[in-house]
């Protein structure tokens, strides 16, 4: 099979139709084979009975449907568990991605040997609270990641090589870093094109301002992963020493101080009425936690079924 077109959506169920002819009309013309996955995420507008309808007219048209919203990412996860096509296609079902763009995607994956091919909404037909927002997360994440030639981290439309979505996980909302997932899996050949992104023409955007405060502290969770997320003691072990040394050496400090004092003769106050005391003490004591910490990440670690699970791409025996 040459393509697979994952779908994830929610209430969609005006846009449906017309997708799925657009999507049809496409393959046709292109002589590809093709399935087309549809992830009903919990919808309550009558999406998934589209979603039959269409199978009963053409078997290519498969679905999936969740009790309820679970979001995204794990729509997206059910999707790539189930693709069987060469080229695995992401795609949102409120006709703000185009269908046009697949036998390109399709083509940079096959013939130019991608392993994954993001989109880029160049020109938005969004609205300023939403196209800033998006260029400083994006801005951010090619910070962190080091992916350096993606402008749209967050682009529904991507395509991938069939063994790329078999090697990476996505959970939570972590299908905003499918790119970053896919380099910290070893899939590095990473490429962009610019995509025609059209205006909504049904219904209203799922995704709330709030998406951008949960964004980040997922891509602070995916560098920290990347990062130490085999070795946690490099992180704790490292900033928990620094720590306790430094509030090792105030307290030597202050007690040289005292006892300075003590040896001349001098009236001294109390060692416990300095203040620099006191941040010393919780100094050590936090040096201290982080240490504990970063020993007990290693233990955790050792102690993990999945703690040599090592991506091999190719062996000869």
């Amino acid at each position: 099979m040459d393509i697979s077109v994952v779908i994830p959506l929610y209430n969609e169920a005006e846009s449906l139709p017309e997708l799925a002819q657009w999507i049809e009309r496409v393959m046709t013309e292109h002589g590809f084979t093709y399935e087309v996955l549809m992830i009903n995420d919990g919808s309550t507008d009558g999406s998934w009975q589209v979603i039959q309808g269409l199978h009963e007219k053409n078997a290519a048209f498969k679905g999936v449907s969740f009790r309820r919203n679970y979001g995204k990412s794990p729509a997206l996860y059910v999707g790539f568990d189930r693709a069987q096509g060469d080229v695995v296609i992401t795609m949102d079902a409120d006709l703000q991605d185009s269908p046009d763009e697949i036998p390109e995607l399709y083509r940079m994956i096959k013939e130019e040997g991608y392993d994954l091919v993001s989109g880029w909404k160049k020109k938005r037909y969004d609205p300023l609270s939403k196209t800033i927002p998006t260029k400083l997360f994006n801005a951010t994440a090619r910070w962190v990641s080091g992916i350096d030639n993606l402008h749209d981290f967050n682009c529904g439309l991507k395509a991938y090589r069939l063994d790329v979505v078999k090697h990476i996980e996505v959970y939570g909302d972590m299908h905003r870093y499918v790119p970053y997932l896919a380099k910290n899996a070893g899939f590095t050949r990473i490429g962009e094109k610019v995509v025609h992104h059209q205006a909504r023409k049904y219904g209203t955007t799922k995704f709330g301002l709030d998406r951008f405060v949960n964004g980040y502290l997922d891509l602070l969770t995916l560098w920290f992963q990347a990062k130490f997320g085999v070795k946690p003691m490099h992180f704790f072990g490292l900033l928990g020493s620094l720590m306790f040394l430094v509030g090792f050496i105030a307290v030597i400090v202050v007690g040289s101080i005292k006892l300075s004092h003590i040896i001349d003769g001098t009236p001294h106050p109390l060692v416990t009425d300095s203040p620099y005391f006191y941040l010393a003490l919780t100094a050590m004591l936090l040096g201290t936690q982080l240490f504990l910490t970063g020993f007990l990440g290693e233990l955790i670690i050792r102690n993990s079924p999945s703690r040599n699970n090592f991506e091999i791409a190719e062996a000869i025996d």
